[in-house]
């Protein structure tokens, strides 16, 4: 058995891959993205036969793994928190039906949020839905756990879920790359027909209901005896600490700054809750000091608050990931008022006051060099200014915030509905604001088929322009329906046309067109936005067609186009702010913008980006 690094989501996935899981699906956003691409990975390497699909949706995703463990499959799916949002319907209808092979689900929590609409906690919803869940702390826990939590499915014949965050999904530890022995579930496995079951009416789901509320005290019980739940530093004292997750470590990496050791309980299923094992822990201390994240669901379901301390009381922030430095925080202070001497801050005040004395520019979040998507939030601003409404979308375009063409965002799909309401609602206050609204590729075949057509059928209008890049790029490339590959890499069946689901949606003007090419793309804007105001017409789609540079850089290698700053640039800053560049760069003095050659992609865009002329083609100066 050889070992190597492995970050947490590797290690989840190699987890699913030798607990013999026959189907996983999945689909991407940060921070789960890896654990598909791992099962991938691990498949191959141990010759393992295992279905894997980046599913059109989270709910699709969920679904399609359902039906896998209702024929006695073990199966997995996986997405980030928000996903589970999608995927809400089915969740709460499989903790009723159960199952038959083992069901894991792996929702990956976001808490800061470093790259979500929400901090939500997985944790609450599996509350909600009654779904039991493992809450793991370390990757090498993690990848346990996924053997425990099939079992558990098994056993009690219910979904399970294990919910990682985003520091473990991301760190990396020594693990072991394979196992003794692959567990062994190739046995063939047909669904059994049973329509008072599989087909519940509404009275007989009674009846399951009543099954589930048992099925969650019976693992009560044994959540009470988990080895996932046991006290580190066990003592009598006046303070003991409960923690989950990463939490748990990022706690005492603090006791052991603060120069203090007290009793920690470890809490590794946080749903149902081992409510015995709380209380008598609880028993022995005049605090307790509760620690999870992102949210409260060990202290919400405490039936005795008397003496705890944590979210619900402001003692631990209500937002926000506990870092090390939030942790340290709020120790000192629980344990300083409890009269426990603790140490000094370990901050370094001298390099503290001299990071502060430092210029450092912000730099925030910007489109890569070359991404076609900032050509067409260009033209757009162009074309309709800054008056106009930019209801957007989710992805590596809702940087188009950045660039002035992004007003709105709140969940996948909601570009277009959006739109809808806005032109409704400007036709009852007799607004005559253009509406140009923005998706990408793989979002609007996730979330935007349905909002289309019922924009179209409620006679909205509106500018739709659909930012097909030809991949997921903000996730890390996945194929979507519309990609002549599978999540294996092996080749499509067939593939989706986005063009087509356009024109089945019902609408009557589509154009697709490179926004490289600014002046035809700045024509069609207008022309779909006549459209939108004429007295037969409706919605309007552009498909701004053009590979992401980063996946397919082939078109700009075909037809390079290199520029140069002239020498009369006098440093205006239109260029870097109205078309944000990262190879346009200002010079400290503000005297001229260069362009950084490390970072420029020769894709020519910013040429049109300088309205005095000053960047042109390198051939034009070189002829000169």
């Amino acid at each position: 058995m050889s070992s190597q690094l492995v970050t947490g989501n590797e290690a989840i996935a190699l987890g699913v891959v030798e607990q013999g899981c026959r189907l996983m699906t999945a689909y991407p956003g940060t921070p789960s993205s890896e654990i598909l691409a791992g099962v991938i990975k691990y498949k191959k390497q141990f010759k393992r036969e295992i279905y894997t699909e980046w599913s059109v949706n989270e709910k699709v995703a969920f679904e399609v793994a359902l039906a896998a463990t209702w024929t006695g499959l073990r199966a997995a799916v996986t997405m980030k928190q928000v996903g589970l949002n999608v995927a809400s319907d089915p969740l709460f209808s499989a903790a009723y039906t159960g199952v038959k092979g083992g069901f894991l689900i792996i929702p990956s929590d976001d808490p800061g949020p470093h790259s979500s609409q929400t901090e939500q906690d997985s944790r609450l919803f599996a509350l909600v839905a009654k779904i039991p869940v493992f809450d793991p702390s370390t990757p090498a826990e993690a990848r346990e756990m996924v053997k425990d939590a099939f079992e558990l499915s098994e056993r009690f014949k219910i979904p399970v879920i294990l919910r990682p965050t985003t520091r473990l999904c991301h760190a990396v530890s020594l693990s072991a790359d394979e196992s003794a022995s692959f567990l062994d579930r190739t046995a063939s496995s047909k669904f059994q027909k049973d329509p008072s079951h599989w087909t519940a009416t509404p009275k007989l789901r009674n009846k399951l209901h009543a099954e589930l509320n048992q099925k969650l005290i019976d693992i009560t019980a044994a959540f009470s005896k988990s080895k996932y739940n046991y006290i580190v530093n066990e003592d009598i004292g006046a303070v003991g600490i409960i923690a989950s997750g990463v939490a748990f470590h990022t706690a005492r990496q603090a006791l052991t700054e603060l120069g203090v050791r007290v009793p920690m309980l470890k809490i590794g299923t946080p749903y149902p809750l081992p409510v015995t094992l709380i209380e008598s822990f609880c028993a022995r201390y005049k605090t307790v000091i509760v620690l999870e994240e992102p949210d409260a669901c060990i202290e919400l379901q405490m039936p005795n608050r008397n003496q705890v301390r944590g979210r619900l009381d402001g003692s631990v922030p209500n937002a926000g990931e506990l870092t090390p430095e939030v942790m340290f925080s709020i120790l000192h202070k629980v344990f300083s008022e409890a009269g426990i001497r603790v140490n000094a801050s370990p901050e370094d005040n001298e390099l503290g006051a001299f990071i502060k004395t430092l210029s450092l520019p912000m730099r925030r979040p910007r489109l890569c060099p070359g991404c076609s998507h900032r050509s067409a939030f260009y033209a757009m601003k162009r074309t309709f200014g800054t008056k106009a409404i930019y209801p957007g979308d989710i992805g590596c375009y809702t940087l188009g915030t950045n660039l002035r063409a992004v007003d709105t965002f709140v969940d996948m799909g909601a570009s277009i509905t959006m739109a809808n309401g806005f032109s409704q609602a400007s036709r009852l206050s007799n607004d005559d604001r253009a509406i140009i609204a923005t998706i990408g590729d793989s979002t609007f075949l996730h979330s935007g088929v349905a909002p289309l057509i019922n924009a179209v059928h409620t006679g909205a209008r509106f500018v739709l322009v659909i930012l097909d890049n030809h991949t997921t790029a903000m996730t890390g490339f996945q194929p979507t329906p519309a990609s002549d590959r599978l999540a294996d890499g092996s080749e499509a069946p067939r593939k989706a046309s986005i063009p087509d689901l356009v024109r089945a949606c019902g609408v009557e003007y589509l154009k697709v067109t490179d926004p490289y090419e600014q002046e035809d793309f700045t024509e069609v804007l207008k022309e779909a936005h006549a459209h939108t105001q004429a007295p037969n017409g409706g919605v309007a789609v552009i498909i701004a067609d053009r590979p992401c540079v980063l996946y397919d850089r082939s078109p700009i290698l075909e037809h390079p186009l290199p520029v140069v700053v002239t020498d009369e640039c006098d440093g205006c800053r239109f260029c870097t702010e109205a078309f944000e560049c990262p190879a346009l760069v200002l010079r400290p003095d503000s005297s001229r913008v260069d362009i950084d050659y490390k970072l420029c992609v020769d894709c020519g865009q910013c040429i049109d980006a300088c309205y005095k002329g000053f960047i042109i083609p390198k051939v034009a100066e070189m002829a000169a």
